[in-house]
């Protein structure tokens, strides 16, 4: 760490801009909270659950981008091994969300979830600020350790609820629908975006405890939000049915447990490969026992699902190779004039602050004039567009010669197509599961779409590992021949994605939902074969 006597003048203004960031938007998210019912034209609860998960990602991006970095430089891993440790880390952050929306379904509810999802992520980063004295003989790696179970735990009771949350605030045929979960993805990555430039700086150059830290801080920050802002929610998120104070107390005691399993589990990451692949194969019986208890149209709408949810590990494989392996390739090969390696990590958030709002009206006017791609129509756009973003950089990166630096020009390129790709899937994902699901799979049906992006991870933790090649230190050579391959199969796939994309969408039989609306549906009973949860709709 840094001693504060030798900090330069950038150091202090990193410093005061980080802390007048924090006044700024935290002055923001109070302004969230203000009287009127609607802000410009979405409920107020909107900008509430904005604020609150932009301030919960600007934590989770923040240290996001420093992890390769630090299990390399400060833990001493190998590159294939960090690669592989940073997949099981995303893959797990991911996967929790199902056990956290199931428990929120029937139990907790989605807003006390999201409350105690908080405060164990406060208490992950603040653990990730004890840096001990490095390597793996160091003991306190095993704090390192506790800090991952932490953050995963916490995200699994606060990702998948939150995002519920915001679809309880619109009904199912909301015309409003995607264009809000599209500002609410604005939000995350505004988060994200000043997550990564100022945890990122601080960590490279005053010390991995002083990003870290901040990272804590801001978790802080959001949790506050969320829980002044109950008023703007309307009611929404609230249990199922009342929950005695015994029954509360013994579903945190659960929460506090899973996180010993977790700290056993992240250091073993082959066991987190079979764990996914038997609970993947559980899951999908499970859906499909549900889908065939259900009427024709219902149980289509789940095929339309399980379609969109099967391309979500091939996405994010990719996409995720960000954090990863594209991480390391920037730190070792790119000519980055200077600037530390972790603040390339804000590139794809600062696009998608940008990008958002363009995509949001887009949608919104494609709608109106009936001509807005299908939702399998944007995955398999996205796909297209991934796969060239890696065939894109690979060949910047071969014009200039095995032996040259990659003109970092490349590195904005990558991420702007990538960027619009995320824009294409994503958010729209999100509204598809929402508005899909039946009412009694809520938020397992989230928790399942992020499940999928567990496997994603994980897949781009393996891919990231092939980087490192035989010798676990990555190569130039490899590297690239493994971007190239995958770009083009992510083109391939996605050609075969936009032809089967029009029976998809019949499957999703859109012209027949139900204009449903929470409160109605807050004391939902299921028919003959169907669960009677009490579980609310989500978007």
């Amino acid at each position: 760490m840094k001693d504060m006597s030798l900090w330069t003048e950038g150091d202090w203004i990193a410093a005061i801009g980080a802390l007048a960031l924090f006044a700024f938007l935290a002055i923001g998210g109070m302004i969230a909270m203000r009287r009127s019912e609607e802000v410009v034209g979405h409920p107020r609860g909107l900008f509430v659950l904005f604020y609150a998960e932009m301030w919960e990602r600007f934590s989770y991006y923040g240290m996001r981008a420093l992890l390769v970095l630090y299990l390399t430089k400060h833990w001493l891993f190998s590159d294939g091994k960090a690669n592989l440790i940073y997949g099981a880390y995303g893959a797990l952050v991911y996967i929790t969300p199902v056990l956290g929306g199931i428990v929120a379904d029937r139990y907790l509810g989605q807003r006390k979830a999201v409350i105690f999802g908080g405060v164990l992520l406060a208490l992950g980063h603040g653990l990730m600020a004890v840096e001990g004295s490095g390597g793996q003989g160091d003991p306190t790696i095993n704090v390192f350790w506790a800090a991952l179970a932490f953050i995963i735990v916490g995200s699994g009771f606060l990702k998948a609820n939150i995002s519920v949350i915001v679809g309880q605030l619109y009904k199912m045929t909301d015309v409003r629908r995607d264009a809000a979960y599209t500002i609410f993805y604005m939000g995350v990555n505004v988060g994200a975006a000043l997550g990564t430039i100022l945890v990122g700086y601080l960590g490279e150059t005053l010390g991995w405890a002083y990003g870290f830290g901040l990272a804590g801080i801001g978790m802080v920050v959001g949790l506050l939000i969320f829980i002044a802002g109950r008023p703007s929610l309307r009611g929404r998120g609230e249990a199922p049915q009342p929950l005695t104070r015994q029954r509360e107390v013994t579903l945190y005691g659960v929460g506090v447990g899973a996180v010993a399993v977790i700290w056993l589990l992240i250091q073993y990451q082959d066991v987190i490969q079979n764990l996914l692949i038997v609970s993947g194969l559980a899951m999908l019986g499970y859906t499909l026992f549900e889908a065939f208890k259900l009427p024709k149209e219902p149980r289509e709408r789940i095929f339309a699902m399980l379609f969109l949810i099967a391309l979500n590990p091939l996405f994010w494989g990719l996409f995720e190779q960000a954090g990863g392996s594209l991480n390391l390739f920037t730190d070792k090969y790119v000519d980055k004039g200077g600037v530390p390696t972790s603040l390339f990590q804000s590139i794809n958030p600062i696009y998608i602050v940008l990008f958002a709002p363009v995509f949001a009206a887009l949608w919104q006017w494609l709608g109106r004039k009936g001509l807005e791609p299908s939702a399998p129509a944007k995955f398999g756009l996205a796909l297209t567009q991934v796969g060239l973003g890696f065939l894109v950089f690979v060949w910047g990166a071969n014009s200039v010669g095995a032996a040259a630096m990659t003109p970092v020009l490349f590195v904005f390129l990558i991420y702007l197509l990538h960027t619009t790709a995320e824009l294409c899937l994503s958010p729209v994902g999100l509204s598809a599961m929402a508005r899909l699901a039946p009412l009694h799979l809520a938020s397992f049906v989230m928790g399942a779409w992020f499940y999928m992006t567990a496997v994603g991870n994980f897949v781009a933790g393996k891919i990231g590992e092939a980087t490192g090649g035989e010798s676990g230190e990555m190569s130039k050579e490899v590297t690239l021949a493994i971007y190239s391959k995958i770009g083009w199969v992510a083109i391939g796939i996605s050609v075969l994605v936009l032809l089967v994309s029009p029976f998809v969408k019949k499957w999703m039989h859109l012209d027949t939902l139900e204009d449903r609306t929470p409160p109605e549906d807050h004391t939902y009973g299921g028919g003959e074969g169907e669960a009677a949860t009490g579980s609310l709709p989500r978007a």
